[in-house]
């Protein structure tokens, strides 16, 4: 199985293209366990698989390193939108993607080497209803800033979907707080039935943000894509940034620009990069014992 592996910002995927390899007879969540082990895998926070479409132009389906999977990724659709572009699948620079959350529309951005630089994307409106999120409570409002219980602490919360379900805390101090702790008792609270990623926010002017997540699935990780965007609308919706302009959203494996436009429409800008290809030999990892 040939593979590419890619990361947006330090969150790590390992890519299958199924443009041209067949893979239909593979389970997807045991391969993503076994592909993201960093001892007896190639280490990763999950696969991708690049697949045709009947709804947009390509479709992209993630697995997370948990074997869940999901409905979205923003750095996962950053790094798919390179290579299709730079691979030659995509011939124009604007082209579409279904994912489990919907169809998204990228915009991709040539250096002097003809080879993606940046990658924007469309993640289209967010969802703030609780039944959209989901969540338990009243389907028809919004949960802005309002208090949890989660054991013997109470945090607060706003919640946001991108596609897929994030809780928002805003926090003093982003590397201060124990998300390590905090993150994997929100995720699998009863409150979200379908589990939640958890991100921290602090704000640090009108527009410009620091931001750590506990992502579904996989655990801290170094960016989340779809997470900087609920940041972005959780600070807004708390009246913490100005409306309808780019907010800087500084991340542990780097930087994105979000928007959140006039229009109710999230955009977010932002690199992917190449990490290596190679083959993986499924006859060579069962006669090492894998």
């Amino acid at each position: 199985m040939l593979f590419t592996k890619m990361h947006g910002l330090g969150n790590a995927y390992v890519i299958f293209n199924q443009l041209e390899d067949d893979m239909r007879n593979q389970d997807f969540h045991k391969l993503a366990k076994d592909i993201s082990d960093v001892n007896f895998g190639i280490g990763s926070d999950g696969i991708i698989l690049i697949c045709s479409s009947k709804t947009a132009d390509f479709q992209m389906r993630i697995f997370n390193e948990d074997g869940s999977e999901a409905q979205n990724c923003g750095n996962g659709l950053r790094c798919v939108s390179k290579f299709l572009f730079d691979q030659k699948y995509a011939t124009t620079p604007r082209f579409t993607i279904e994912t489990l959350g919907g169809v998204v529309t990228v915009e991709v951005e040539q250096h002097h080497e003809q080879l993606v630089e940046y990658v924007t994307v469309d993640m289209g409106e967010p969802k703030l209803l609780k039944g959209m999120i989901p969540m338990v409570g009243d389907p028809f409002i919004a949960a802005i800033n309002e208090p949890y219980s989660f054991g013997e602490a109470t945090h607060h919360l706003t919640c946001v979907s991108m596609g897929n379900p994030h809780a928002i805390m805003f926090v003093d101090d982003v590397n201060a707080f124990p998300l390590e702790k905090i993150g994997p008792i929100i995720e699998h609270s009863s409150l979200f039935p379908e589990r939640v990623n958890v991100g921290i926010v602090h704000v640090k002017n009108r527009q410009e943000l620091d931001y750590r997540v506990w992502e579904r699935g996989s655990g801290i990780t170094m960016a989340c894509g779809t997470g900087a965007c609920a940041a972005v609308v959780a600070a807004t919706l708390n009246e913490l940034l100005d409306k309808y302009k780019p907010v800087t959203v500084h991340l542990p494996g780097g930087t994105l620009t979000v928007k959140w436009d006039e229009h109710g429409h999230v955009w977010k800008r932002g690199e992917a990069t190449y990490i290596c290809q190679g083959e993986r030999d499924l006859n060579l990892q069962k006669n090492l014992g894998g």
